[in-house]
């Protein structure tokens, strides 16, 4: 069952920090090499300088990214730029946001989560994960003794309990942090350290399937790491000390204001001529991106349609025989088969040989266009985005979903609390 647990969270002390927005990062995953230069020039204390440290080219065992990021974090410490928390708490975090032009407000709580042994485990992931990233960030654990980032799960609460208890006894205080994102999203966090109240969160999950949104990496890395502990000391079980435990933003999976968007696919090496998709789709000309965007979401809801844009033009491209899916896609469950990115992999890039080499990944439906008419790529395929009840389905029956199905937005920022293992 899934337990939480408050915890004496780390962060960035207001008092030595007045502008909080200057220090906050993006998850590590998606800097760029831009964006963590733009970044580091913010703050002598950004996030990104511990989360994501440069490598060098004379860096060793003793001298690394990792050692660097603790000799920076322990001086932060030190410094009182970052301090911990007396008491412990679980952290409300409110993301207020616009997405297709409506306002949208997402709440959540940031905890610990018992980690539980995978057979028993209601804790359900939805994606594969890669060694070298598990690795890199293992030996940052490692270094640091301290988790600096969430894994992200959904939790189901038709009731609005949890939003119940926030909208009681923390909305009307002043959060701890309140900063605005260059996406002018707006993160604030609230410590609760009621233990009443804690419990009451805590009955409200236990017990329930744990749907893992983001962060499968870091979730990888947490259960790596207690596993290590736990052979040092030559034991399979432990009395829970902090290693039985990651860091996790929870979030409700009934809220309107939980949205995934679409990873689109911006192709290289695609053909010119393109009447072979005639074969398997329904191919209908469209005049501009928002009629495309319009008719694709109004197909989605009944069929597996994608959009297409070429130089030449754009089409809305829907599949004309579902009882062909079985034929094409010949792995996973009929869930898995009946996904888009399934679809389209079989029907589309298998036939054409195109590799995912060859495929650039985005949300943004105008970046791909901009990249094809740049002749920076030859075709750009737009979908709409996963259900609820797909992630759930798919995770539920033990599958992982093809690379770069959903993104989950916004993303939960680097830099509002640390789990000091120690």
């Amino acid at each position: 069952m899934a337990t939480i647990k408050p915890f004496r969270a780390v962060h960035y002390n207001s008092e030595k920090i007045e502008d909080l927005s200057l220090v906050m990062s993006p998850p590590y995953d998606v800097i760029n090499e831009q964006e963590q230069e733009i970044l580091e020039k913010k703050s002598p204390y950004n996030f990104v300088r511990i989360d994501l440290a440069k490598e060098n080219s004379a860096d060793s065992k003793n001298d690394s990214r990792y050692t660097r990021s603790k000799e920076i974090y322990e001086e932060w410490l030190k410094k009182r730029i970052l301090i911990q928390d007396d008491k412990p708490g679980i952290y409300f975090y409110k993301q207020d946001y616009k997405a297709q032009g409506q306002k949208h407000s997402r709440l959540g709580f940031i905890s610990l989560m018992k980690l539980e042994d995978e057979k028993d485990s209601k804790v359900f992931p939805h994606e594969n994960t890669h060694a070298h990233a598990v690795e890199d960030r293992l030996k940052l654990l490692t270094s640091l003794r301290a988790s600096l980032s969430c894994i992200f799960v959904c939790y189901s609460d038709k009731g609005n309990k949890v939003e119940k208890i926030f909208q009681s006894h923390l909305l009307s205080q002043k959060p701890l942090i309140d900063v605005e994102d260059k996406d002018n999203v707006q993160h604030r966090v609230w410590a609760l350290t009621d233990p009443v109240l804690i419990n009451e969160i805590n009955e409200t999950v236990a017990g329930q399937h744990i749907f893992i949104a983001d962060g499968h990496h870091r979730y990888k890395v947490a259960q790596q790491y207690r596993q290590q502990q736990l052979l040092a000391q030559g034991t399979k079980s432990s009395d829970h000390p902090a290693y039985d435990y990651v860091m996790t933003y929870f979030t409700n999976i009934d809220s309107k204001d939980l949205q995934i968007f679409p990873m689109h696919r911006i192709v290289k090496g695609f053909p010119e001529n393109i009447n072979f998709l005639e074969e398997f789709f329904r191919m209908d000309k469209v005049k501009t991106k928002e009629d495309l965007l319009i008719l694709l979401a109004q197909a989605g809801k009944n069929e597996n349609a994608f959009g297409l844009y070429k130089r030449e033009g754009m089409w809305l491209m829907r599949l004309k025989n579902k009882m062909l899916i079985n034929e094409y896609v010949t792995e996973g469950s009929r869930d898995y088969k009946n996904l888009d990115a399934s679809i389209l992999k079989a029907f589309v890039f298998d036939r054409v040989g195109i590799k995912s080499d060859k495929i650039v990944y985005t949300k943004d439906s105008q970046e791909l266009i901009q990249m094809v008419h740049g002749h920076q790529a030859d075709a750009g395929f737009i979908l709409n985005p996963v259900k609820i009840s797909q992630l759930k389905a798919i995770a539920l029956n033990g599958e992982k979903m093809p690379p770069k199905t959903t993104y989950f937005y916004p993303k939960v920022l680097s830099g509002l609390t640390v789990y000091q293992l120690d």
